[in-house]
């Protein structure tokens, strides 16, 4: 690893409270946001940045809108879901890299800030994904974004909740995603993969922590099954749009989110994959410390421009 960023991971996990099967949701998501301030940096200024209300499955739902210099009347967006295990994260934590990526594409970016667990079980998050994706086609006028040019994207759990959104709207001709980013996605909750247990200590992601997400997140054990909470189990992936795959050499998520990579290739689906064997899960937030991060950053929006060209 980065030998930068793991002496600043290893003085993040000494502060920050360990995240285990007895930490609470206000723990973790209290540690989660101490770390976040201190890995990231300063981010690019833009035209715009203004608070909305996105229709979510349950209640409307706050969000932002991200709008960088030039942008035109119409021009392409991306609707990002924001990591954090489905219990950590929230537009606070993820605004940097909304910035960077709004700057970096030349596009609209909205953040959508979708309902947590445990207090909302799967499926909310999924159903509050899709119909806030479902919100911004409706709305695309309203927000300044061409409806034929819309991504969907996130990462980790995020990256999850984006692949399980494309799946669900890639034969609806008003909602089909142009295009769809996963950054270091969870990708399934069922198999116990070579990375996860290589990685399993001492990285950004320990095992204890995929445990206490899992068992926050999950309503029931038999739901890790369902291609929606694991959709790397979808075997019909023809229809996906162009996909843009984001992967950590030090990674615990990094062999299922290769597998999903390699089986999109092979239902014919145009992927790109871009592996940055020195950095851990998370490090697009990271940038700080972190130069490979900017530069992954930046290398992600200049893909979203030219799929959603």
């Amino acid at each position: 690893m980065d030998p930068r960023l793991q002496a600043l991971l290893d003085s993040v996990s000494r502060l920050a409270p360990h995240i285990d099967m007895k930490a609470s949701a206000a723990q973790a998501r209290a540690a989660f946001w101490r770390t976040a301030q201190r890995l990231e940096a300063d981010a690019p200024a833009l035209q715009d940045r203004r608070a909305l209300t996105v229709n979510g499955a349950a209640g409307p739902l706050d969000a932002r809108l991200y709008t960088p210099f030039a942008a035109g009347a119409a021009g392409p967006g991306l609707v990002y879901f924001h990591g954090g295990g489905f219990v950590m994260g929230d537009l606070d934590s993820h605004e940097m890299l909304c910035r960077r990526l709004a700057a970096a594409a030349h596009a609209r970016v909205l953040s959508v800030a979708y309902r947590l667990a445990p207090e909302n079980r799967f499926p909310a998050a999924v159903d509050d994904a899709e119909a806030a994706a479902r919100w911004a086609f409706a709305n695309a006028g309203a927000i300044g974004v061409d409806p034929a040019r819309i991504a969907v994207g996130g990462d980790s759990a995020g990256g999850n909740l984006t692949a399980v959104v494309a799946q669900a709207l890639r034969r609806e001709p008003d909602c089909r995603p142009a295009a769809q980013m996963l950054i270091y996605p969870c990708t399934q909750m069922v198999t116990m993969t070579p990375s996860q247990l290589k990685f399993r200590e001492g990285y950004a992601v320990t095992q204890a922590a995929q445990d206490f997400f899992k068992d926050k997140y999950l309503a029931r054990r038999e739901d890790a099954y369902d291609v929606r909470c694991s959709p790397l189990l979808e075997n019909d992936l023809a229809g996906l749009p162009p996909t843009l795959c984001i992967t950590a050499g030090f990674d615990p998520l990094l062999d299922e989110a290769k597998a999903y990579a390699d089986k999109l290739a092979a239902a014919g689906v145009p992927v790109t994959h871009r592996h940055y064997a020195s950095q851990p899960h998370g490090f697009f937030n990271m940038t700080a410390i972190s130069a490979p991060a900017r530069d992954a950053i930046e290398d992600a929006g200049r893909w979203l421009a030219q799929a959603l060209a």
